[in-house]
């Protein structure tokens, strides 16, 4: 009390944070209301990535629209372009050849292990752990001349395409995909040594950010993110896509306490799954004709390139699929994958023309930051960033 009797005056601080903070993995801001370093409320506000990706859809062929949907998931290019292309191929009712369904799986695992070793360096940093990272991207290198070695590019791959592929792998990258497949899981054990048992580590993540699978659902989550909580779900799995019901994989699970630690489990053993998938799909395309890429409809698919170079009706065809762009029937579709991330879904309506009448990407990033105050009220200003961290959000998945 002071001199006149009265209670002192206390009052809550506000603080922002972000959007320009490495930790808060973007241009997110948060606006956190403190009581000491106890967090009241935590506001995220978003849009500062905002560049209308799905707008801009309207006003491309479909083919134009892939190097956006690039853009989504910056850290999982490729997979946004799975979805993207089996969308239209829904629309278009084609299905593109076994080699190049084995194919898209597995890239799109190879970019879910090159994603969850982002998220395992960065956030390890964030809570103070250096040496994962450069461990992480240790591996992740090797994934990105895999993907360039494919593409030719890296960050930004486009080497999946309605109807099929760009071109089929080059001689190279079989071998250097298999030497991946056989030294990943020793290398593994260098993030699970430094961090599963760590005190300072799991002082930091056990009881962080909890959330029960009843909660999970209310609010939307996929994902590892659901998974961490118990709940079982996957769309590979339980709602497969390109052949994925061949492949022989697990599910990691969290325990129903659904805090950040188990949430790192999940990802630190879906890793390993995804390595044994594509060892899988190596496997089958090796059983496959080579060169056999792209679905034989015409309307879609173009023609080799070596007949373009040389017959006038093939460089007619493949000027007219370029200029013209492909025309899906009228008609609306929804096409779920089961990107790193979580489920990333494709509503495209077409109104039978070259250009997508309307397009919307569910993305999973923007569904789990919505519980940034859920997560985070009560706890310390330092579990803030725990809390972003294991969401393994990417700003351009929440903005678009």
């Amino acid at each position: 009390m002071n001199q006149a009797g009265s209670m002192p005056r206390t009052e809550t601080m506000l603080l922002n944070v972000g959007p320009s903070h490495p930790s808060t993995h973007g241009v997110l801001r948060v606006l956190v209301e403190l009581d000491g370093e106890l967090i009241v409320k935590a506001d995220p506000d978003i849009g500062f990535l905002h560049r209308g990706i799905e707008k801009m859809c309207e006003h491309r062929t479909y083919h134009k629209c892939l190097p956006l949907m690039n853009r989504v998931d910056y850290l999982a290019g490729e997979v946004n372009n799975f979805g993207f292309c089996l969308a239209v191929e829904k629309l278009l009712g084609i299905e593109v050849p076994k080699r190049a369904q084995y194919i898209r799986v597995l890239i799109a695992e190879l970019t879910r292990i090159a994603s969850h070793l982002f998220w395992l360096g960065t956030h390890g940093h964030d809570l103070g752990a250096m040496t994962p990272l450069f461990y992480a991207f240790r591996e992740r290198e090797k994934i990105m001349d895999l993907c360039e070695m494919a593409s030719g590019a890296r960050m930004f791959p486009l080497y999946f395409r309605i109807g099929g592929l760009a071109a089929d792998l080059p001689q190279e990258f079989i071998p250097a995909a298999w030497d991946f497949v056989k030294s990943f899981p020793g290398l593994w054990h260098d993030y699970d040594n430094l961090l599963t048992q760590n005190e300072i580590w799991k002082e930091r993540t056990v009881g962080v950010g909890v959330m029960t699978p009843e909660e999970v659902l209310d609010w939307g989550w996929s994902g590892p993110m659901a998974r961490g909580s118990g709940v079982d779900w996957d769309l590979r799995r339980d709602n497969p896509y390109s052949s994925y019901e061949e492949f022989d994989f697990e599910v990691p699970l969290g325990n129903k306490a659904g805090d950040t630690y188990s949430r790192y489990l999940v990802r630190l053993a879906e890793m390993l799954q995804a390595n044994r998938i594509v060892a899988q799909a190596l496997e089958k395309i090796a059983q496959t004709e080579p060169g056999d890429i792209k679905c034989a409809d015409p309307r879609v698919s173009l023609p080799p390139k070596e007949r373009v170079y040389n017959e006038i009706e093939a460089l007619i065809h493949h000027f007219l699929i370029i200029q013209d762009g492909i025309r899906p029937p009228v008609g609306e579709v929804y096409q779920a994958i089961e990107a790193p991330k979580g489920e990333m879904g494709f509503y495209i309506i077409s109104d039978g023309g070259p250009k997508p009448f309307r397009v919307k990407v569910r993305t999973p990033s923007f569904a789990v930051l919505q519980a940034t105050d859920k997560l985070c009220k009560g706890r310390l200003l330092a579990d803030l960033i725990a809390v972003i961290g294991t969401m393994d959000i990417v700003l351009a998945d929440v903005d678009r």
